[in-house]
């Protein structure tokens, strides 16, 4: 697959805010600063298409990227750490939660976890929750240049240990760094091939 059209459409506070879904939706989700602007840039091969910050917390709302009028982008508030209140933090939560069990537009979800840095439970939580929920998601190992070699084969073995306490057959992961443009045909791949399974049915 080959972007060759990103637009941003929109950003909506809430769930019942959000446009009339009129396309495939993927979204992207992780702790506040792991990085999914950075890879929505990436894929969309643009500097700029999604907003990036160093300060944690910075996307606040859902945020709409029209991809060649054939699919959409979804980057989602980040959880964990964010210069927020609980309630609002909590009220994020919620909307999330709506949106993954109501909006039938959703087909996947891309969740993000850093790799440079020991497992979170926080990760391994919204991990699970996804499988327990039935929700089709794909695990991406951002920020894999941040570390050496030994330790990124380290933390992937220690992350896929975890991951095997809770499931039999691992999901989907892809090695990920925006920096080195690393994944990106990966992660296009994965579109491209659940589009085609969902026009063909």
């Amino acid at each position: 697959m080959l972007i060759r059209d990103a637009n941003y459409i929109g950003s909506f506070p809430k769930f019942t805010s959000l446009p009339t879904p009129n396309l495939p939706e993927y979204c992207f989700w992780g702790r506040s600063n792991v990085g999914k602007s950075s890879i929505i840039n990436l894929i969309c091969d643009r500097k700029d298409l999604a907003l990036t910050s160093g300060t944690p917390g910075k996307t606040i709302n859902f945020n709409f990227f029209n991809i060649d009028s054939t699919f959409i982008i979804v980057d989602l508030p980040g959880y964990g750490y964010a210069r927020v209140s609980k309630k609002m933090r909590y009220s994020w939560d919620e909307e999330i939660q709506k949106y993954f069990m109501k909006r039938e537009a959703l087909v996947s979800v891309f969740i993000l976890v850093d790799i440079s840095i020991p497992i979170q439970d926080s990760d391994m939580e919204r991990i699970n929750m996804l499988g327990e929920s039935s929700i089709p998601f794909v695990i991406l190992y951002t920020k894999s240049d941040k570390c050496k070699k030994l330790e990124l084969t380290k933390n992937i073995t220690n992350y896929e240990s975890k991951l095997s306490e809770q499931w039999e057959d691992l999901p989907l992961r892809i090695l990920t760094s925006a920096e080195k443009r690393i994944g990106k045909k990966e992660i296009l791949e994965y579109m491209e091939k659940y589009l085609n399974s969902i026009q063909s049915n």
